[in-house]
């Protein structure tokens, strides 16, 4: 398993799910691209792995014969995801007329992004119409070879993969692929203008200049900088007391927490976790209860209510509630941004918490 810091990208790297995050500036993706290139091949035939089809009848790569395919694997509690869709929603409402197919590969990082009707609802919300390939056992993950979310595979129309991105950015060029391949197929110019995206909220593009903070994860299997005293105990409850010190990107616990491979629940009311970053943007991937019941809480940066600086998940006073399992926004800095203690306190029991990740 490999870890760096930065959050441009996740990467899966075993079937095991062992992931990892790694640094992905726009314009710079050839530090992430360690997995070998699969450009020159024909990996559409992985597409008869997906466990089921949202917006689209089950797609072939024989009915795709004579299109170009854009493949976008992506999960919807990934921030990098989310704030590459602005893109991939744009060309697909610019080119499917042209003969472009945009297809988006849904390959979970955690158990709960296996389920249909959590997907369904995070394509609904995020317009999404385009055809979305559920891949919950990742065959077309695994056919692709693909280790990044989001990657995109720029597919010409006789199924070869001629260009491939891991990571947010360089959107430009992977424009111009598209005008080319469908140039190529048509024999005649593509118009080279390129789309006008404004994101705004989860989708508005990372400040990365000021990421200071890398992808943490809140599960044992893969958690890394945590300092509440004693250290996390695997599997079992315990009460943990908040950090005394913490230094840039260290987190930890306070209160009565059992931490699993995968998540932390929270035992009783009133428990915090604390992480002490340097980013405009801090997310955490929550969820409510086992049993569906919302989950109260309050954000605090260096024991203040955030303000202006809040994110949309949350009120000026810091308040927000935990409805669904999915990635909440917390802060948003509005000013320069500097190094803050933040803090979340839940005032109800069975919160699930995942990860954190910035932008």
């Amino acid at each position: 398993m490999k870890i760096d810091t930065g959050n441009s990208i996740r990467s899966l790297t075993t079937l095991a799910l062992a992931v990892a995050c790694s640094l992905v500036i726009a314009g710079n993706a050839a530090q992430a691209q360690e997995q070998a290139s699969i450009v020159g091949t024909s990996p559409l035939y992985g597409l008869a792995g997906a466990t089921q089809w949202l917006n689209s009848k089950p797609l072939s790569a024989k009915e795709l014969k004579g299109k170009v395919v854009l493949v976008d694997f992506w999960t919807y509690s990934c921030i990098n995801c989310l704030r590459s869709l602005p893109y991939i929603r744009a060309w697909a409402d610019k080119y499917t007329e042209c003969g472009l197919v945009v297809i988006g590969v849904h390959t979970p990082e955690f158990d709960f992004e296996k389920e249909p009707a959590k997907v369904q609802k995070a394509v609904k919300k995020f317009g999404i119409t385009y055809p979305v390939a559920m891949d919950s056992n990742h065959e077309i993950w695994n056919a692709f070879h693909n280790q990044y979310w989001p990657a995109h595979y720029f597919i010409d129309a006789k199924g070869k993969v001629r260009f491939e991105h891991f990571g947010e950015g360089n959107y430009a060029e992977s424009e111009r692929w598209i005008q080319q391949l469908l140039q190529e197929r048509d024999k005649q110019p593509m118009p080279a203008s390129s789309v006008d995206v404004r994101a705004e909220g989860l989708e508005a593009a990372p400040d990365m200049k000021d990421v200071r903070s890398p992808e943490t994860y809140i599960g044992f299997s893969r958690a890394q900088h945590f300092v509440s005293q004693g250290g996390i105990r695997m599997g079992a409850e315990k009460t943990y007391v908040a950090p005394a010190h913490a230094s840039l990107n260290d987190w930890g616990f306070e209160g009565k927490w059992v931490d699993n491979m995968q998540r932390a629940v929270l035992s009783s009311a009133g428990g915090k976790i604390y992480f002490y970053f340097h980013a405009r943007d801090l997310h955490l991937v929550l969820g409510p209860t086992a049993d569906g019941k919302p989950v109260r809480f309050r954000v605090t940066l260096d024991g203040q209510a955030p303000g202006e600086n809040s994110g949309v998940d949350v009120d000026a006073q810091g308040n927000g509630v935990v409805t669904d399992l999915r990635l909440y926004q917390l802060v948003r800095q509005k000013g320069s941004v500097a190094d803050h203690l933040f803090a979340i306190e839940f005032e109800d029991p069975g919160i699930q918490a995942f990860s954190f990740t910035f932008g």
